[in-house]
């Protein structure tokens, strides 16, 4: 089992050693970390110097190795190495210019989100967690594909042996009634989730499945709203408009992401197979 993690000497590749390790923990997996360069490599001693502040990061019990790979964009040769490897997961860094430990999103990520075929973490800026994580949440909304988010939760808690949180935000506003009454807005959205409760609760009968029903006047403020634990780890979907198997971030989960104060990862449209 192997991660490729998007490594650049900053605090980007920092924050994505820093979560591709806590996803390897536990797992026996190990991390491909992977420097991206479009003119030709650098040369010997700056790769040597690269490689080594790379792996000073990543702890001692968790296997990982260096790669310099020459490609158009760091996109491009991120896909191309997590392929190569037959990683589960690409790991990276959100935008430096964000909010302390919330997300913007930078070239890299934007174009992993809009055409990779492997799944995607993002690690908020400031991410430093060392210990495993404490608590999966998974996205459920009540489009086509929110079935494959809860198959990767359900698979990830029960290997890691973590609670699962199945989660479902209604925004408020953008309901058309013109006698607004709450519960009735929220009864679709809270029937779909006590169904898709009762399903995970099957598969994981030992395991720790609760739901959460968020709402707010907009999905920022529906994610404010739910708490969020240290370790904690969100799991999204693609939109319904991506390709077959690959990511394509929709307007619901571009808001989300915004909003979290935890790691997500994004598993393409129909992907089937372990992630974490």
């Amino acid at each position: 089992m192997r991660y490729v993690v998007g490594y650049r000497p900053d605090d980007r590749g920092a924050d994505a050693i820093a979560l591709g390790s806590v996803i390897a923990k536990t797992q026996g997996a190990a991390l491909d970390v992977v420097y991206v360069s479009d003119k030709g490599g650098p040369a010997a001693a700056e790769r040597d110097a690269l490689e080594r502040r790379a792996l000073r990061l990543v702890p001692d019990d968790v296997p990982a190795r260096f790669e310099v790979r020459a490609a158009e964009s760091f996109t491009a040769g991120l896909i191309a190495a997590a392929k190569d490897a037959e990683a589960l997961l690409i790991v990276v860094g959100a935008a430096s210019n964000g909010i302390f430990k919330r997300f913007t999103v930078g070239s890299v990520a934007n174009g992993l989100l809009h055409a990779s075929p492997i799944p995607v973490a993002l690690a908020p800026r400031g991410y430093n967690r060392r210990d495993k994580f404490s608590r999966l949440t998974a996205m459920v909304g009540t489009r086509e594909g929110w079935q494959g988010v809860v198959d990767v939760g359900i698979a990830a808690a029960g290997r890691r042996r973590v609670p699962l949180r199945l989660v479902s935000v209604v925004e408020l506003d953008q309901l058309q009634q013109d006698d607004f009454d709450l519960d009735n807005a929220l009864s679709p959205a809270r029937q779909h989730t006590n169904t898709v409760l009762a399903g995970a609760a099957a598969r994981l009968p030992d395991g720790d499945v609760t739901v959460t029903l968020a709402h707010g006047r907009s999905i920022e403020a529906a994610i404010d709203g739910i708490g969020w634990k240290a370790g904690e780890v969100a799991i999204v979907g693609s939109s319904r408009l991506a390709e077959n198997n690959k990511i394509f971030l929709g307007s619901t989960a571009n808001k989300i992401l915004r909003a979290l104060p935890v790691p997500m990862v994004v598993v393409p449209r129909d992907y089937q197979g372990d992630v974490l």
